[in-house]
């Protein structure tokens, strides 16, 4: 490749030079933002491992919703805590669980607002693992794939315009394609967690949700760090199946990760800025060691240059004051 003998600093010269140059733009309309919503009325609970982000209910999620419009922001991604578990996850799927009762509610206040839902197990089930367990407590991927399809399915229903299957179950969204196809939802898409890892960032989030596994561990279904062969044919399998998204999750330290997948395939690819690099973010601008807005938004480019069309973020709110500025 030929590169021309001239002083980069010459474009570093003004701010105004430097953004007129800028070979990654990330815009708001990149951004997702998750949010956790429970039972009760006039519920919003701060999440202590993570500053900035509660615990709501359906009135309040739907006042929150409204000022994440008003962001500029196109999207929620529902996570539901369950007013009760039992071991085969029922509330995931029923018509009455918090996650269906809140689309139907954001729908009617919100109708532009795009909704993705969490379809998962280890949020409803009270063992915590994402399938249905064996007698000797390990996960039956295959008896968990019609639950799936299910849960899925009570999403569309309810108003879900994509749902995101995040248990990396083998052959679920297969399952789930089939099940939204045969029941009139052709057009709904699916956002595959396609390549997830077994990672130690997920700690606050399992706090969040409610959802940290009561023995064991989900190594036999996510990923190991190590592999980046493994993320490919994962997402191969998932492409094959039907995912119209593909996601990587964690972002930050699989950056690799995202670049080789968005290089190898020809559709958008997500990325999951998740709670434990949020958290880190918020815990060492509170104490003096950064500038958290400045690092945020080095953060947020860095996936964006990496190759991600989307960004789920906890700093979802806070990026899009920043980018409207």
């Amino acid at each position: 490749m030929f590169f021309p003998t001239y002083r980069p600093r010459r474009l570093r010269e003004t701010p105004n030079l430097r953004r007129l140059v800028r070979e990654t733009r990330l815009s708001v309309e990149n951004l997702v933002y998750p949010v956790f919503v429970t039972h009760g009325t006039n519920v919003k609970r701060e999440i202590p491992s993570m500053p900035g982000n509660y615990h709501y209910s359906v009135d309040t999620l739907v006042n929150e919703a409204r000022e994440v419009a008003a962001l500029g922001v196109p999207a929620l991604l529902l996570f539901g805590l369950p007013d009760k578990k039992d071991e085969a996850g029922s509330e995931g799927y029923a018509k009455s669980g918090i996650v269906q009762r809140s689309l139907r509610a954001l729908k009617k206040a919100k109708p532009d607002l795009l909704l993705i839902t969490d379809v998962c197990l280890c949020e409803y089930t009270s063992h915590g693992h994402c399938g249905v367990l064996t007698k000797d407590g390990k996960i039956d991927n295959d008896a968990t794939l019609p639950v799936l399809a299910q849960i899925a399915l009570s999403h569309a229903e309810a108003g879900a315009d994509m749902v995101a299957p995040s248990d990396m179950m083998d052959g679920r969204v297969d399952a789930i394609r089939q099940s939204l196809d045969m029941n009139g939802h052709k057009n709904i898409p699916i956002m595959s967690y396609a390549a997830k890892y077994a990672s130690g960032f997920y700690g606050p989030f399992r706090e969040a949700a409610l959802s940290t596994p009561q023995s064991g561990d989900r190594c036999s279904h996510q990923m190991d760090p190590a592999n980046s062969l493994e993320a490919l044919r994962e997402v191969a399998l998932d492409v094959d199946e039907g995912a119209d998204i593909i996601m990587v999750k964690p972002a930050l330290a699989y950056l690799d990760i995202i670049a080789k997948v968005k290089e190898e395939f020809n559709l958008p690819v997500a990325a999951y800025n998740v709670s434990g690099e949020y958290s880190m973010v918020k815990a060492a601008a509170a104490n003096g060691w950064i500038d958290g807005e400045r690092v945020m938004m080095e953060i947020l480019t860095g996936i964006k240059r990496a190759g991600a069309d989307i960004i789920i973020t906890y700093h979802a709110k806070a990026a899009a004051k920043v980018l409207g500025r």
